[in-house]
């Protein structure tokens, strides 16, 4: 009975961190690495994140410095930054690839608030949706040899 609602608890908890993980993902004022976790650059035909060909750090509140272990990888993390979505131009001198953080308009302001709402929305629906299960899958237990009184505090669980 326990792993029936353990199963459901998992889901539930995987839900919340994906929301966790995506809103780490959206690009505001500051710059985060964490923007860069999604992007792929193509490293001897293989898709590979950032982080396991660079050095990314944040030397200032609005730039992220990627510095590559090898410096030919420069014009493809380019290239896999500008084809991204994260609305940055990368800027190169040679060595190090530098994005900067541009300050936050009204409108981007909006547009982030948006994002957000609709990224906690599609969380809560999620939740909902695996609540709804847990609630059906137990109430079908009812004509099993479960008792009623077991049924109504897994379903209050």
């Amino acid at each position: 009975m326990n792993e029936r609602l353990t199963s459901y608890d998992e889901k539930m908890n995987k839900s919340v961190k994906f929301l966790g993980e995506e809103l780490q993902s959206i690009r505001a004022g500051r710059a985060n690495p964490h923007v860069l976790d999604k992007l792929r650059v193509d490293y001897y035909g293989t898709p590979t994140p950032i982080q396991q060909l660079a050095n990314v750090s944040v030397p200032e509140a609005r730039m992220i410095q990627i510095a590559p272990w090898d410096k030919k990888l420069i014009k493809d993390i380019e290239k896999a930054i500008l084809a991204s979505d994260i609305g940055i131009t990368p800027s190169n001198d040679g060595t190090n690839i530098r994005l900067i953080f541009p300050e936050l308009t009204e409108e981007r302001r909006k547009q982030l608030s948006k994002e957000v709402r609709k990224k906690g929305e599609d969380a809560k629906i999620a939740l909902r949706n695996i609540r709804r299960d847990g609630a059906d899958a137990f109430k079908k237990l009812k004509g099993s040899d479960v008792s009623e009184d077991e049924i109504k505090d897994l379903e209050e669980e």
